[in-house]
């Protein structure tokens, strides 16, 4: 019965995270985030998106052990942390639009990644 029991709660871990993964806004932030570590700030002009969407979204991600928030002075900086997760790391790596991302990251300026 406790087998039993173990792997409902396995079930049960996986199927909130993928129900985390299932919000576009989500995905597209961990694709971002796999390529470098943002601030809400890049995120949010990256996704053309509100800073309390982000926020919120970010939120979700860090509370569900996904990403890391680092802070920097005043500036808070998020990365992947999915080192529990390594399929999850091949998953994001097939996600579309990789080319374009990299071209925006590569846009951004100093002022852009950061939080003020």
């Amino acid at each position: 019965m406790m087998v039993q029991e173990g792997i409902v709660a396995e079930l049960t871990e996986m199927a909130e995270l993928l129900k985390i993964l299932g919000e576009p806004m989500r995905l597209a932030i961990l694709a971002l985030l796999q390529e470098r570590e943002l601030s809400v700030t890049a995120i949010t002009k990256l996704l053309q998106a509100s800073q309390p969407n982000t926020s919120q979204h970010l939120r979700k991600l860090r509370s569900a052990g996904l990403i890391r928030e680092t802070k920097r002075g005043q500036f808070v900086y998020y990365s992947l942390n999915l080192e529990e997760y390594p399929d999850l790391k091949i998953f994001l790596s097939q996600l579309p639009g990789r080319a374009t991302r990299l071209n925006e990251l590569a846009q951004l300026t100093m002022y852009d990644d950061t939080d003020e």
